[in-house]
């Protein structure tokens, strides 16, 4: 190894065939999800946006990333002052999204789905917000909040249902 330490010369033929013996027993294993491509792209596209991404606070067992085929979950995002709860619902192939925002307000809330663009909605001024109809697929609740003079823009991480 020189005294920069390149990576190709820390290593001998013998590492670099277990590296590449790891890399495909981890291959087998636990795969990258088949949709990881789209999915990335599916959130790069709010990349020109100005948006605070809201973290996930906490689901139940029968919601998240990679689906469960359960016909109903419950899962909580917050960011800063702003909690987004959602309530999924498995009506055959489609998702009825219920969803409370605190604190309450009209705000606008969209649903983006990859592949089957967005719906909109308004919140009540208790927060209360209904999706009907919602495809399967990689999806985001993207919240509104304030007017056109001084909107804020919050993004959820994307589930896939």
């Amino acid at each position: 190894m020189n005294d920069l330490g390149t990576p190709g010369e820390m290593t001998s033929p013998g590492d670099e065939a277990l590296l590449a013996d790891i890399g495909r027993f981890m291959d087998e294993l636990d795969p990258p999800p088949g949709d990881l491509v789209q999915r990335v792209q599916f959130a790069l596209a709010l990349e020109n946006l100005d948006v605070e991404v809201a973290r996930w606070e906490r689901m139940d067992a029968t919601a998240g990333v990679r689906g469960s085929g359960s016909d109903t979950g419950t899962i909580t995002f917050t960011v800063s002052d702003l909690t987004v709860m959602i309530n999924l619902t498995k009506i055959g192939k489609k998702h009825r999204i219920d969803g409370w925002l605190v604190p309450a307000g009209e705000y606008g809330v969209e649903v983006r789905v990859a592949e089957h663009g967005t719906s909109s909605t308004t919140a009540d001024e208790g927060g209360r917000f209904v999706l009907d109809n919602v495809p399967q697929g990689t999806t985001q609740i993207v919240i509104h909040l304030g007017d056109v003079t001084c909107r804020r823009t919050v993004v959820t991480p994307t589930v896939v249902l």
